[in-house]
C-alpha cells in the first residue's frame, strides 16, 4: 500500500482580481492545486501568465477574490489573528527574481540575514545569532567575512545566495521561488539550484518553484503546472508531463525548448497553441484526472479524445 503524501498547501478555486468595477481585471481564476511536504512544485508558464499572482497570493501581497488557501490546517487567505499571521509569515519565505532589488544596499549582508532573526526573536542570544548567521552564510557557499561587506560588492550569483541565505535562515516550512535563477549568469544557474536541492535533501524544504524555462524545471521539480492566461490547464509528475505532454499548449511550450545539438534543432518541429480550436460554448471544460497524479483542462469530448491517446 502506497504511504499517502502529507499536503503542506492547497488552492481551492483561487481566483485574484484586480482593480473593481468596470476596471476589474480577473488575473488567475479556478486556481486549483495542492503541494506535499519536501517537494518542489512548479508553476510554469509565459510572462504574464500569471505565475507570480499566484505566488504573491500565499505570501499574503495580493488578495484573493474567490476561494481558498489553505497551509497547515489553516485558511490564510482570509482575516487572521494578528499574532497567527505573524507566524504564518515566518513560516512562508521568498526568494526573490532580482537579487539586486531584493537586498537592501545599505545593511551590511550581516544585518540582512539576521533581519528576519531579530523581528522574530529566533535566536537565544547574541553568540547564538552569529552562530546561525555564520553556518547559513557558509551553507551558501559565501564566507564568514563576506558578512561585513554591502550587497553592491557582490556579484549577480553572490547576492541570490545572500537571498537564499535571508530565506532558509528563517526554518521556513514553505520557500517560493520566484524566477529565482533568471536574472543570473547561465554559468552560475546550475550552482545556484544545486544548492536550492541540498537544502531540500538536508532539511526537508518545500518549494514552490515558478518559473518559464522548462529545462530548468526538469531538473529541479517533482511535479508540475502548466499555467496560461491566469488558468492552470495541465499537472502532472515531472517526467510524465515531459513524456506524454497532452494539452496543445504544454506541447507547444515544450517544442520551444531549444536542443542543443544543431542537427536535432533543424528537424524539430516548433508547434503554436491556437486558443480558437477549443469550444466550450456548450460541453464546459474542468480539471479532469487522465490517468493517477495527470490532470487536465478539458471538457467531456477533450476528455475522452485524451483517454485515447493514453491507451
Amino acid at each position: 500500500m502506497t504511504e499517502e503524501r502529507e499536503k503542506l498547501i492547497s488552492l481551492k478555486d483561487v481566483e485574484i482580481t484586480y482593480g473593481e468595477g468596470k476596471n476589474a481585471f480577473v488575473a488567475t481564476r479556478d486556481i486549483n492545486f495542492d503541494i506535499y511536504k519536501g517537494e518542489t512544485f512548479s508553476l510554469v508558464g509565459e510572462s504574464g501568465s500569471g505565475k507570480t499572482t499566484i505566488g504573491s497570493a500565499i505570501l499574503g501581497i495580493n488578495k484573493t477574490t474567490k476561494g481558498t488557501i489553505d497551509f497547515e490546517g489553516n485558511i490564510i487567505n482570509g482575516k487572521m489573528p494578528k499574532k497567527e499571521k505573524h507566524e504564518i509569515e515566518r513560516k512562508i519565505q521568498m526568494i526573490f527574481q532580482d537579487p539586486a532589488a531584493s537586498l537592501n544596499e545599505r545593511a551590511t549582508v550581516d544585518y540582512i540575514i539576521s533581519e528576519g532573526l531579530y523581528n522574530y526573536h529566533l535566536y537565544k542570544d547574541e553568540d547564538d545569532r552569529q552562530q546561525k548567521v555564520r553556518k547559513i552564510i557558509e551553507e551558501v557557499g559565501l564566507l564568514p567575512e563576506h558578512l561585513y561587506r554591502y550587497p553592491h560588492e557582490f556579484s549577480g550569483g553572490q547576492r541570490q545566495r545572500i537571498g537564499i541565505a535571508r530565506a532558509l535562515v528563517m526554518e521556513p516550512d514553505l520557500v517560493v521561488a520566484d524566477e529565482p535563477i533568471s536574472a543570473l549568469d547561465v554559468s552560475i544557474r546550475a550552482q545556484v539550484l544545486n544548492l536550492l536541492k541540498k537544502f531540500q535533501r538536508e532539511q526537508g524544504t518545500t518549494y514552490l518553484f515558478i518559473a518559464h524555462d522548462l529545462s530548468v524545471v526538469r531538473f529541479i521539480s517533482d511535479r508540475i503546472a502548466v499555467i496560461r492566461s491566469g488558468r492552470i490547464v495541465e499537472i502532472a509528475p515531472t517526467e510524465e508531463l515531459f513524456t506524454n505532454p497532452l494539452h496543445p499548449y504544454t506541447q507547444a511550450l515544450l517544442s520551444a525548448v531549444p536542443v542543443p545539438d544543431p542537427k536535432l534543432a533543424r528537424e524539430k518541429k516548433l508547434l503554436v497553441y491556437d486558443p480558437s480550436q477549443h469550444h466550450y460554448e456548450t460541453d464546459k471544460p474542468k480539471m479532469v484526472e487522465i490517468k493517477p497524479g495527470h490532470f487536465i483542462y478539458a471538457n467531456e469530448e477533450e476528455t475522452a479524445h485524451y483517454k485515447e491517446i493514453i491507451k
